[in-house]
């Protein structure tokens, strides 16, 4: 590498000069008119060999503008197209410029990035894309509250809508994507009139005129029933040995007709279970699917995108059931494999390291289940959250695909730079400055880590923060 010579008043007054040990990695020094940051994207011509193109990890300004930093090697180009890598051989000296638009777009079209997601914070305007082959990786998104980070990730929901065949399920606790299918009024483009067309299926609770969203307990599995009932097979050891041996009786009933089932058995088993259900109130419970179609049947028909809306249940816990229920059904299928996107908004709430009723562990456990082995079955996840610390480290190490937008926690950009181990720690350190609607991008979905500004959104946000009330002040 290249000795720092920052405040050498020799060196040349324009222009940066690098080098490179290993063809992998450069350093640089010198004067430059161009803007340049950290995770900018430059050029690097060799003399004699094809020219590169590389990116700024480190970046400092000494005396007199003059610069010196380094980066790491992307590739090599030519008209043809860019490669995915560079030989291996060292260079004592090469020019360095930015990048210029059409080398930006050489990279894309390179590495089949598609996804047009908003333009590089760090150039004027350069489109920003990501590759939507690499969704076949779990995908961590996080951002602390304000930082965008819901209307963000519509933003790229959006671009998998139009630009992929890959189907969503998204589980959405507060309503933030319950519109995801609405145009806005500006999105008059031929990409927006398209997004119309897509299949879009919005299942709610209790919401007049939307389709409801239910659970069928009878097609449940007996794990699953028994976390809805809240029996333990140790701690429940007598209740739990009954409920295996009557799940033959009520295995094809719903919770209010299973009462009178169980207690016409008239053993003290039945009559034991018949009381739980009853002190539960389940069958009071919304949740459960009667004579509607059952959100895991709606997912057999593969709609482009099915927006589960989780609020507004009675019971809190009825939720659970419909996630629980919706993931069994995925798992149980998954030798099909049929690709799904597992999108689940604000998921410290379903895969908090912290241990829960017995539904939470169900549903954090069948989330680990498909987060360590459901990318081979073509189940992948999409894991968003203002609270990475709170998440179960088991779920984030599976993940290869970050997106990190303003997060001001030393402890949590601590927890990140340790779990995500590829991406730059000069550019995690710039999280807390991010403004609003800015994200670090890194990982396999995107040519090379990058900071961007997400573009605006076609469809319409489903949630919105709520205004403070002002007063007319007299003048």
């Amino acid at each position: 590498m290249a000795t720092d010579h920052a405040d050498d008043n020799s060196l040349p007054e324009a222009g940066l000069i690098a080098s490179s040990v290993d063809g992998r990695s450069f350093s640089f020094q010198g004067v430059s008119r161009d803007r340049l940051e950290t995770g900018s994207l430059v050029s690097i011509d060799v003399p004699d060999r094809l020219p590169m193109m590389g990116q700024i990890h480190q970046l400092r300004m000494g005396k007199s503008g003059v610069m010196s930093g380094s980066g790491r090697i992307l590739g090599s180009f030519s008209s043809r197209g860019m490669a995915a890598s560079s030989p291996a051989l060292g260079f004592r000296e090469a020019g360095v410029a930015a990048a210029d638009r059409e080398l930006v777009a050489l990279l894309h079209s390179s590495s089949g990035a598609l996804l047009e997601i908003g333009t590089f914070t760090n150039t004027d305007g350069f489109d920003a894309r990501l590759i939507p082959k690499k969704f076949n990786r779990h995908t961590f998104w996080c951002g602390q509250s304000g930082s965008g980070k819901t209307y963000a990730l519509g933003v790229v929901l959006e671009e998998i809508l139009l630009r992929t065949g890959l189907p969503m399920v998204i589980l959405d606790p507060n309503a933030d994507f319950v519109r995801l299918g609405e145009l806005t009024d500006e999105a008059t483009t031929g990409a927006a009139a398209l997004l119309g067309s897509r299949d879009v299926r919005v299942l709610r609770p209790n919401v007049e005129g939307s389709d409801p969203l239910r659970a069928r307990f009878s097609t449940m599995s007996t794990g699953s029933q028994a976390a809805v009932l809240r029996l333990d097979p140790l701690i429940d050891r007598a209740e739990y040995n009954d409920f295996l041996h009557i799940e033959t009786l009520i295995g094809g009933a719903e919770p209010e007709s299973i009462v009178d089932q169980l207690r016409g058995a008239n053993t003290p088993g039945s009559v034991a279970l018949a009381s739980r259900i009853e002190n539960l109130r389940l069958a009071d419970w919304c949740v459960w699917a009667r004579d509607n179609a059952a959100a895991s049947e709606i997912l057999d028909d593969r709609p482009d995108a099915t927006v589960l809306d989780l609020g507004g249940f009675d019971f809190p816990e009825e939720s659970l059931v419909v996630v629980l229920s919706v993931l069994d059904s995925l798992w149980n299928a998954r030798d099909a494999r049929q690709p799904l996107l597992i999108v689940i908004d604000e998921a410290h709430n379903l895969c908090s390291s912290e241990p829960g009723s017995p539904l939470h562990r169900a549903v954090r456990e069948r989330i680990v289940q498909i987060a360590a082995e459901g990318r081979k079955f073509g189940l992948w996840l999409l894991l968003s959250t203002q609270r990475p610390s709170k998440l179960d480290p088991d779920i984030i190490s599976q993940c290869d695909n970050l997106a990190l937008m303003k997060m001001s926690s030393p402890s949590d950009l601590e927890g990140l730079a340790s779990t995500f181990g590829f991406v730059p720690q000069t550019f995690l350190e710039q999280s807390p400055f991010f403004r609003q609607g800015e994200a670090l991008f890194a990982g396999g979905f995107v040519p090379a880590p990058g900071l961007i500004t997400v573009r605006t959104r076609l469809t319409r946000e489903g949630g919105a923060d709520v205004g403070v009330p002002m007063r007319n002040m007299p003048r």
